[in-house]
């Protein structure tokens, strides 16, 4: 399944909207006190950067993954969701055919300064650390564990949000408490952790390993924790085929690792701006993008 959405780099066309953020691929843009617009373009950014060629359907993808996590994991905590379709607040018919398959209206949180990354596997960054250190964000893990092993217990490692052009910098549990306070420091930490375990049971029954994830989080007007951004999609997870998993090397993945695996192999010192993708890569992965939301939404 290629998602046939009409490919959406910019957001340009909205500019009868205030916009409040310019993300790496999600634009928000203000509708009324409580609420915004988020778009989430086709734009592929890979070691905090933004790449100059976009991946047709992209954002239309992504925002189809989130929205089925986002209902599945109601339960477990609140999101920004509204419910509330493009339609009801773009009188334009041909932005709202533009916009409908990648935008979402949500409430207006206060977002907080983390990105919350837990971990299940020892992969990336995780796993350069523990070559130099045996240890993971200041987390003590047993000597002789291989590239791509299973965690003897899931981590929550976080990471403070970096701002444009700066990259995201892995800090230990203590910072974020001093960031946000221990009660909501502990808070942040416990649930991503239950939707961690959550998800990853649910993604595992169909074949995928989530290897690790990102979660953010804002405070609603009553200071209440909210699940927000995007979740558990490829652009914030590594998701692994289970029957190609072999500790020992990195495994094929289902997310944008591969776009990076192709990076790394190239002479760029991982500032912007960054290089031009080939079209093979381009098109592996828009269907990468789309296999893995085939599998864990169910879709055609």
């Amino acid at each position: 399944m290629i998602n046939t959405c009409p490919t959406t780099y910019t957001t340009d066309m909205l500019d009868c909207l205030p916009l409040i953020h310019q993300g790496k691929v999600r634009d928000s843009f203000a509708l009324d006190e409580n609420h915004m617009l988020i778009v989430a373009s086709d734009r592929l950014s890979a070691f905090d950067v933004v790449l100059p060629d976009p991946v047709p359907g992209k954002g239309a993808l992504l925002t189809q993954i989130s929205n089925f996590w986002f209902e599945l994991t109601r339960d477990i905590i609140e999101n920004h969701l509204t419910g509330i379709p493009v339609a009801d607040v773009i009188a334009d018919p041909q932005l709202v055919a533009l916009l409908k398959d990648r935008a979402v209206i949500v409430r207006r949180l206060k977002p907080l300064p983390v990105e919350a990354i837990v971990r299940g596997y020892l992969i990336g960054s995780g796993w350069k650390d523990y070559q130099q250190s045996s240890a993971v964000c200041g987390i003590e893990l047993p000597q002789g564990l291989r590239q791509a092993d299973k965690l003897p217990e899931v981590l929550f490692t976080p990471s403070t949000k970096a701002v444009a052009g700066d990259h995201d910098e892995n800090v230990e549990y203590e910072t974020i408490v001093k960031l946000i306070g221990k009660e909501l420091a502990c808070q942040v930490r416990d649930v991503s952790i239950r939707l961690y375990k959550f998800a990853s049971a649910y993604a595992l029954e169909r074949g995928i390993i989530i290897a690790d994830t990102k979660f953010e989080f804002g405070l609603d007007a009553d200071g209440k924790l909210t699940l927000m951004d995007e979740v558990l999609t490829p652009d914030s997870s590594r998701f692994w085929p289970q029957d190609s998993w072999r500790p020992g090397s990195s495994p094929p993945s289902f997310d944008k690792q591969f776009v990076r695996d192709y990076l790394e192999t190239l002479d760029w010192n991982k500032q912007a701006p960054g290089p031009s993708l080939p079209p093979t890569v381009i098109e592996a992965s828009v269907q990468k993008y789309a296999d893995a939301c085939r599998i864990l939404t169910g879709g055609a």
